[in-house]
């Protein structure tokens, strides 16, 4: 049984609301590659980023803001009060290291991880 749930920004109000609660959840969330290694480039900066934006649409949140360095990424987002931000850090370090690994690991990334990590 899945329980939906619709949340509506009122007109000139910052904070979403529903029948019972109102609500304004933003959270700076800094996601770091494995031992600070420079692969977020080019195609391996491209799929993580598109990957990131799917793992968002599937849950309904709202990124407000996404950038980075070759290093690390900041994600600027909106959430409901039901997700865990932990549980949404592990959803999304799983998926985007184990596609990317999946896709370039025998090629770009071979220059800076030896073992199957990202």
């Amino acid at each position: 049984m899945e329980i939906f749930f619709i949340y509506k920004r009122k007109k000139n109000q910052p904070y979403y609301t529903n029948r019972h609660s109102c609500f304004l959840l933003q959270y700076h969330l800094v996601l770091v590659t494995k031992y600070r290694k420079p692969v977020l480039t080019g195609p391996v900066k491209d799929m993580v980023y598109r990957l990131i934006h799917e793992v968002f649409d599937d849950r309904d949140l709202n990124i407000l803001e996404i950038n980075g360095e070759p290093d690390h990424i900041h994600i600027l987002y909106e959430s409901d009060p039901f997700t865990s931000p932990g549980e949404l850090v592990n959803v999304l370090k799983s998926k985007t290291s184990r596609y990317t690994r999946k896709e370039y690991g025998d090629t770009l990334l071979k220059k800076y991880y030896w073992k199957p990590v990202f």
